[in-house]
């Protein structure tokens, strides 16, 4: 999967020249945590919700309500937006970004093509969009853990077992125990008994579990 797959493409932009009390009023209203900052069609920063926050207490302490209150109304996101960014193309894989997110501390990727900004794919995307399916949350059906199935051999012998009952796999990952390192495979099923699949597994010598969804 591809970071076009995931990403917004109805992204809401500011110029440098906004002040830090408008772009809040700009993230509440859209109920945003972060603005991309465009100059004449050129991506130069972005501010976020927290950045924003730190401005009040960090700067401006000395000073009455009033006072902050008309500072924040004349202070520009140019001086308070992060400059460094790191940027994907649209062609990237999920998991090109999402290893760069994670070793920059990020909670969003900027999406840009030949230097314009043309998407961002946040933590939420990622969520909804993989994760989500994946784990099949939102989808009705059971989730069963077969125990010690990692190998290609053993997973394709128990898809055929769950195909032979005419069970439905809504989605499957692989992953190993934290405790042990032994891979798992789990399998969210489609509508209908569980128990019949969890027992045929059983009978071909697998440790099989019911796992809440």
């Amino acid at each position: 999967m591809f970071v076009r797959d995931v990403m917004t493409t109805n992204i809401i932009t500011i110029p440098s020249s906004t002040s830090i009390a408008e772009a809040r009023r700009i993230m509440e209203f859209h109920r945003l945590r972060r603005l991309p900052v465009v100059d004449k069609s050129k991506l130069v920063g972005i501010v976020s919700r927290d950045g924003l926050d730190r401005v009040g207490p960090s700067k401006l302490t000395t000073f009455s309500m009033h006072e902050i209150s008309y500072l924040l109304g004349k202070i520009t996101v140019k001086d308070v937006m992060v400059k460094n960014l790191f940027t994907v193309p649209p062609d990237a894989t999920v998991e090109e970004a999402v290893a760069i997110a994670q070793e920059k501390q990020v909670g969003a990727v900027l999406v840009t093509e030949n230097d314009r900004l043309v998407g961002i794919a946040t933590t939420n995307d990622f969520f909804y969009k993989i994760a989500n399916p994946v784990l099949g949350i939102g989808r009705s059906g059971d989730r069963i853990v077969v125990r010690r199935c990692g190998g290609a051999a053993e997973v394709a012998k128990v898809l055929q077992a769950v195909d032979r009952l005419g069970a439905e796999v809504v989605s499957m990952f692989s992953i190993p125990r934290p405790e042990t390192g032994v891979q798992d495979l789990t399998l969210h099923l489609g509508e209908g008994d569980p128990s019949v699949v969890i027992e045929e597994l059983k009978k071909l010598g697998y440790e099989v579990e019911s796992r809440t969804r």
